[in-house]
Parts: C-alpha cells; structure tokens; sequence
C-alpha cells in the first residue's frame, strides 16, 4: 500500500523532472492516477466518514477554493508587474538597484532574499515570490533565474511567515506555547540558513559578467546571513513567532545596504536626470508593504479584517474558509490601486493591467487546480498519512533524520507550511512519544521541514513562474530548487538528530 500512496507523487516527479511536462499536463495526469487509486485500493478509508461520491467532491471543492485563493494573489500580482512594465517604472527601479551595487550578485541577495523574506514575513502565502521574481527580471536576471533565486532566497523566513501564521496549527496540535515552539524552530534556519544565502549568491553569479566577479561576493553574503538571522533569532527567542522573519528582513535589509555603501564604490550607472525618483517608481511595492504592516501589525484593524471571513463547510468535515479583507491578494490590488494613483496612471491603464494578467492564467488555473485537487484528494484517501507511517516504521530511532522529510512532503502536497503543519504536526508528536524521544525537537523539525518544502511545493512554482511568463517551465525550476531542498532538508534532520540525542 506503501508503495501506492506514493504513485501519484512519483508519477509527477518524473513527469516535470524526467519528461519536462508542464505542471498543467502533469497535475492532470496525476490527479486522475490519485482518483483511480483513491477509488480502489484506498476506497475504505476514503469512505470513512461519508460516501466516495460526497468525499471526492468535498476534496475536489477544497481544491477549487484554495485555488481561487492562491489566483487572487496571482492576478493583482501580475497586473502590477504590467503597469510596472508600461510606466517603465522597472527601468527606473533598475537604474537605482545599480546605484546601490552593480554586482548582479549582490542585488539577487537585496531582492531575492532581504525583499522576499520580508513579504514573506508580512503577507506569506505566496506573495514573496510573486513580488519577488519580476522584480529579478527588472533586475536584468532571465525569467526561470528568477523564479528559482525568489524560489530559494524566501525559503528561510517561511517558518514564521505570515506573521507567525504556520506556528497556529502547531501550538493547537501540541501542548507547547507559541514561544517554546518558535525557540524549537528558529535554530533550525539560523544554524543552516547561510546555505540558502550562498546558494542565491552562487546561482546570481551565472548572470554576472566577468568584470563583475572580480571581487568575491562571500563576505558579503556571510554578511547577509547574519544581518538576518541574528535579530531573526533573537526576535523568536524573546518574542516569540510573529515577527522574526518580518523583523529580521527589515532590520537585516537596512543594515545589508549600509555594509554594501561601505564596501566601496561600484561602476554602477548614474541616475538619468528624467527619472520621476524612485519613490514613485517603487509606490506600488511600498504600497503593498504599508498596508501589509497596518493590516498584521496593529491589533483593532487587523481583528477586524479577519472577523469578516466567507466559509463554507461540507458532510465529511470538508470546508474552506476566506477573510477577504485581510487575504494578500486584496492587499496586492490595494497596492496596485495606490501606486497607480502615486503614479498617476489612469484607470483605463490599471484595467489594461487587469486584463493582461488575466489573459496569462489560463494554463495556471489547470495547473494548480490539478496539483491542488491531487493533493486534496491523497489526504482524503488516507495515502499521505500511509506514507508518514511507513516513513516512521522504517526507520524508528533515526526518525528525526526523516522528521523534516515530512514537513517538506506535507508543503510539497498541500502548497502551504500551514497546512502541511496542520496535517503532521499530531503525527510527530505521536511519533516522538512512541520512540520515547524529547517532542520539542521533533515539532520544531516539522516547522522547519514545511519551510523548505516551500522552494518545491507546485503551486509556488507555478505561481511564481506565471508572474513572469515562465508558464510550461515549471519542470526546470524544480529541477534547480529539488537538490537545494533535499540538501538544506538533510542537514536539518542531522541537527534533529543531534538534538534529540542531546536532550533525550
């Protein structure tokens, strides 16, 4: 049964890894292996609670919604990146990045990773790398570059993302605080994290000339990394996980651009003197930052937003719920609203904005609407909590080498930290308690294993890849981001496993 669980995930692998398909064709593909299966060995437990029929449409239905959630973050997103592109304020963007530092490899670490984890701290839910990749390319890195470099660069700060959001489930489903969770979690990142900083250097420096490597970029990626994972740690040692990512970007991000003014002049291009100022040019990125710190960050307007919430629910405990006002995706149109009033730009060039990237989606909407329905169905049908099982028989008292396996497998189904934190967190302290191993470690290792699932999970590749027309290419991002995954994934169960021998 083992092996059948795991058919569906494999099929897909091979098909975008081996085969090179689209993410579209192979979601197809592998959400029709996932209801034949679910129908047939696994129909028992599909059933369980209520009939095949109901159960297959309550999954498919949480898929439908969460797809739609995912699309509202997708369409704003790229109609910014067309409005950007038709005021030409990327040029201008681009130009001021070059006056920061003409080293491509040094802009990846500006945008990549102190841009991407901040609205990864704030907003979360797939907002940084849809913010992130076009802001690459204005950058003048080429498309699947980009996505890949926003794929790895946002990855570290995912943990404590949303404002702490992937921590909820985890504190509901164990009997440890908030505190003790994010202190469980955080050393994870911080101790391995500079991994993921070297590779978004080594990974920018394939676009960097050759009259631009001829300083070493280490020392200022080392630099990068503490910049951000030292108040990172700090701020989820004392405070706890609402603010060490968004904290550890803002502050890290301030003092990385005062470390790069200090390593000494560059050759980078003079200001054009008919540039509107790079305020303007940026008013729709600010915009969304501003409005992401108000909505997280002050108690009376965020508790409202989320009070106004769409839910529905289904027999068999299927349901799905949608806080309008408070989604990113709102937040993103209201950034794309400001900024094309900052910039003046008249609503007939916002709807044209609009229509471009709905015009774009088409192929997005099959392909996450599969990926998302497979991933639905697996869970309804019992095959991921058969292969976390099997996971755990196997391998008894090294599990914690696999724990973060798991929280990557549950991202790499579900598309969200939160959700794969949802579904394992209850196994791993299930698991914890039988092998008679100390729990925290083994909580903190899901976490952390969700948060890496991130550079791989379908759904941020392909959303990520839509925002910059790499649509169909999906199978060439993961073929980059898998190994970074699996290496950053092996060392943490190696730090689990030293933790647990050290507190057990």
């Amino acid at each position: 049964m083992t092996l059948l669980a795991a058919l569906p995930i494999l099929l897909i692998l091979v098909l975008m890894l081996v085969l090179r398909w689209p993410a579209s064709r192979a979601g197809v593909v592998g959400l029709t292996l996932s209801l034949i299966l679910a129908w047939s060995p696994f129909r028992e437990t599909l059933t369980e609670q209520v009939g095949g029929g109901a159960a297959t449409v309550g999954a498919l239905s949480e898929a439908l919604f969460t797809a739609a959630a995912i699309l509202w973050i997708i369409i704003p997103a790229l109609a910014i990146h067309q409005m950007q592109v038709a005021s030409q304020a990327l040029g201008i963007l681009e130009r001021a990045l070059g006056r920061v530092t003409g080293d491509p490899r040094v802009m990846a670490l500006l945008i990549a990773w102190f841009f991407a984890l901040f609205m990864e701290g704030a907003a979360g839910f797939g907002t940084s790398a849809a913010l992130a990749a076009p802001f690459l390319v204005s950058a003048g890195f080429a498309p699947l570059q980009a996505v890949i470099l926003a794929l790895v660069g946002h990855a570290a700060g995912v943990s404590f993302g949303a404002i702490g959001t992937p921590i909820v489930p985890q504190v509901a489903a164990s009997e440890f605080t908030a505190l003790e969770i994010a202190r469980a979690t955080a050393p994870y990142h911080a101790f391995l994290g500079v991994a993921l900083a070297l590779v978004v250097m080594v990974l920018a420096s394939r676009a960097a000339a050759p009259g631009d490597r001829t300083r070493s970029a280490v020392p200022a990626t080392l630099g990068a990394s503490a910049l951000f994972f030292v108040p990172y740690l700090g701020i989820a040692w004392v405070v706890g996980p609402e603010l060490p990512t968004l904290g550890g970007a803002l502050v890290g991000g301030l003092g990385f651009v005062w470390l790069v003014r200090r390593l000494g002049p560059t050759q980078a291009p003079a200001a054009s003197t008919e540039d509107p100022g790079v305020l303007w040019a940026a008013a729709p990125y600010l915009s969304v930052v501003g409005l992401v710190l108000v909505t997280r960050l002050v108690p009376g307007i965020s508790d409202a937003l989320q009070d106004i919430e769409i839910q529905w629910e289904l027999a068999g405990g299927f349901s799905g719920s949608f806080a309008p006002l408070y989604h990113p995706g709102t937040l993103l149109i209201g950034g794309l609203l400001v900024g094309a009033l900052i910039q003046r730009r008249p609503w007939s060039a916002v709807a044209s904005a609009l229509r471009a990237a709905v015009g774009q989606i088409g192929p997005v909407v099959v392909a996450l609407v599969a990926m998302l329905g497979l991933s639905r169905v697996m869970v309804a049908a019992g095959m991921i909590d058969t292969l976390a099982q099997a996971a755990s028989d196997a391998a008894g008292d090294a599990w914690p080498l696999l724990a973060p396996m798991v929280g990557a497998l549950g991202t790499f189904i579900t598309g969200s930290a939160t959700a794969s934190n949802i579904l394992f967190t209850d196994f791993q302290v299930v698991t914890a308690r039988t092998l008679g191993v100390p729990v925290l470690p083994l909580v903190g290792a899901q976490g952390f294993g969700a948060a890496a699932g991130n550079m791989i999970a379908p759904h941020n590749v392909i959303a990520a890849a839509a925002v910059v027309g790499e649509t169909g290419n999906e199978g060439a991002t993961l073929r980059t981001t898998l190994w970074v995954a699996l290496g950053y994934l092996v060392a943490g169960g190696a730090v689990a496993l030293l933790a647990v021998s050290i507190l057990g």
